[in-house]
């Protein structure tokens, strides 16, 4: 299990590490294996709706079972089909980098969506907020 201790330490490091890259603003969303919010952290200055941008990262890689970069090579080969997901996934799913599953001893135990800057640099900065909370990270690569 996800806890909240570890779901605040996601989110302070990854925040501090945009802040440590000097990136653009971000927001950290993460969610337990049920899709729930555990936590949601914005720097002040992030840009709106980045909480749903981030949210709808995590609960794609929940809901589909892969990392954002997978996700992203699988929405480029059935685009039609991706579309479509839209509908039935209610936090939405965005198949970019940014979202990344989160595991405990190789057990999923939730996901991570990070979201203001390039998704390249939003997953980078959620890796180093996982390995703070000394968890493992699975971004699809």
């Amino acid at each position: 299990m996800l806890t909240l201790e570890q779901a605040l330490t996601i989110a302070q490091r990854t925040l501090a590490e945009g802040v440590q890259r000097n990136l653009a603003p971000l927001c950290c969303v993460v969610l337990d294996i049920g899709g729930h919010v555990i936590v949601t952290l914005r720097d002040e200055r992030a840009s709106i709706f980045r909480p749903e941008i981030a949210t709808a990262k995590a609960a794609g890689c929940l809901g589909m079972g892969f990392g954002g970069r997978e996700l992203k090579r699988r929405a480029e080969a059935m685009p039609g089909f991706f579309a479509g997901l839209q509908s039935v996934f209610p936090k939405g799913i965005l198949p970019v980098p940014g979202g990344v599953l989160v595991k405990a001893n190789g057990k999923l135990v939730g996901a991570v969506g990070v979201s203001g800057d390039t998704s390249d640099n939003d997953e980078i900065c959620a890796l180093a907020g996982i390995a703070a909370a000394g968890l493992d990270a699975e971004t699809g690569e």
